[in-house]
């Protein structure tokens, strides 16, 4: 049932000179002071200006230029991602747009601009993107100007879109904030990683020399054989540490016996040879959500001997990349599988690393570990304000809630 008031449209009907394809030039050989965007440069409802490449100075590129309120649309790319919507603000005249997206422009006649930029953001526009897309690829996905252009609206009446663009519009500038707030603490802590596990800053009261040591010397080899102990199958995903390979993966990529595969206990650690974002030498991870696990046999894992290590100082030490030089001299890209680095056990366990005595390595966890919970906490607030937008959102851009003169900008309550 359509609310009193509102109409059923197409994109097509609100937007004027069509729906155009982009132009990817080949790379030029210098910066010419032109630039063509990256497919990374579309992002969850901005532009990000820092993805882009250098364009050639011609008629073809010059054509594509980006204007202030051109919206673009994702024509090619995963299935996630595809059909992802952004308004180019304005922020300089010699940026265009590459031919794996799509540009329109609102006629303001017959939409508002914002009103609209939150529609094309909405689940229900996302999930018609996502179903309208073709292709043979698993990972690449495409949408066409008919699909754009045919997309279902449920239009109110140009001043109700305006009023809900100021209310889904605050709770923008409120998110945005809060984003800022965790990427911050995020640079905080990992400056305090870079200084305080390399001994470039001390904290107050320790004197003591560092030692050098080998990763044998406070690790022990954990290397025991499933055995049909557990069927809990995890796998070392980026900041998520050794989650459920299930959870990961969306299906069991497992053997379908399990009795080869190595099994750890909580607190142990494990060492994914694969390298990835952010982890260019791969990864070590900590076994933290459960009792027991198992992982491939493809693994390094072992647990870090408490008497000489503080198990939490070791979790930070590996998360941040202090070993990443000691392991390049050591690996090569295998040939087992594309990615896999070539890091025998023996030249693991030689690493050296240097260490301050144990009452400063728990110190220093002490410090870290609070910084982490400040992250946790601002992360919490900032998925509580993305859900509570989104079920804004499924309300007043149906018309099951209609807004009100005095809607106002989130508040810490509401915001779980």
């Amino acid at each position: 049932m359509i609310p009193e008031g509102w109409s059923r449209k197409n994109l097509k009907d609100v937007i004027e000179g069509g729906v155009k394809n982009g132009y990817s030039p080949l790379p030029a050989h210098n910066e010419t002071g032109l630039w063509v965007l990256g497919l990374g440069a579309l992002q969850e409802g901005e532009i990000k200006l820092s993805e882009v490449k250098p364009a050639p100075d011609d008629n073809k590129v010059k054509a594509s230029f980006l204007e202030s309120g051109d919206f673009l649309v994702s024509r090619s790319n995963t299935p996630e991602k595809v059909g992802r919507v952004a308004v180019f603000r304005g922020e300089s005249e010699r940026y265009s747009y590459p031919d794996l997206m799509m540009r329109f422009r609102i006629n303001e006649r017959e939409a508002s601009p914002r009103f609209m930029e939150q529609l094309l953001k909405s689940p229900s526009v996302r999930g018609y993107f996502r179903s309208s897309s073709a292709g043979s690829s698993g990972s690449m996905v495409k949408i066409n100007k008919s699909v754009v252009e045919k997309t279902p609206l449920l239009l109110p009446p140009m001043y109700e879109q305006e009023k809900i663009a100021r209310v889904l519009s605050a709770w923008d500038a409120a998110i945005t904030i809060s984003e800022r707030l965790v990427e911050t603490g995020q640079q905080q802590k990992l400056a305090l990683m870079q200084n305080l596990l390399t001994g470039k800053r001390r904290l107050p009261g320790f004197v003591e020399e560092w030692q050098l040591v080998k990763m044998g010397d406070i690790a022990k080899r954990v290397s025991e054989k499933n055995n049909g102990q557990s069927n809990n199958v995890v796998t070392i995903s980026g900041k998520r540490g050794l989650i459920r390979q299930t959870d990961f993966f969306n299906k069991s990529v497992a053997s379908e016996t399990l009795d080869g595969y190595t099994i750890l206990r909580k607190g142990q650690f494990a060492y994914n040879k694969s390298y990835s974002d952010g982890y260019p030498m791969g990864a070590i991870k900590r076994l933290n959500l459960y009792d027991d696990a198992v992982v491939t046999s493809l693994y390094i894992c072992f647990e870090v001997q408490a008497a000489d290590a503080c198990e939490e100082f070791m979790e930070h030490y590996f998360e941040s990349g202090v070993l990443n030089r000691g392991l390049k001299k050591v690996a090569a890209e295998g040939g087992r599988a594309h990615g896999l680095l070539n890091v025998k056990p023996s030249d693991f366990f030689d690493l050296r690393l240097s260490l301050p005595p144990k009452e400063e390595q728990k110190a220093i966890a002490k410090v870290l570990s609070h910084a982490d919970a400040k992250i946790k906490a601002q992360q919490r607030r900032l998925d509580c304000l993305r859900q509570e937008k989104k079920a804004l959102m499924q309300q007043l851009l149906t018309g099951k809630r209609r807004v009100k003169v005095e809607a106002t900008a989130p508040t810490e309550e509401a915001a779980c």
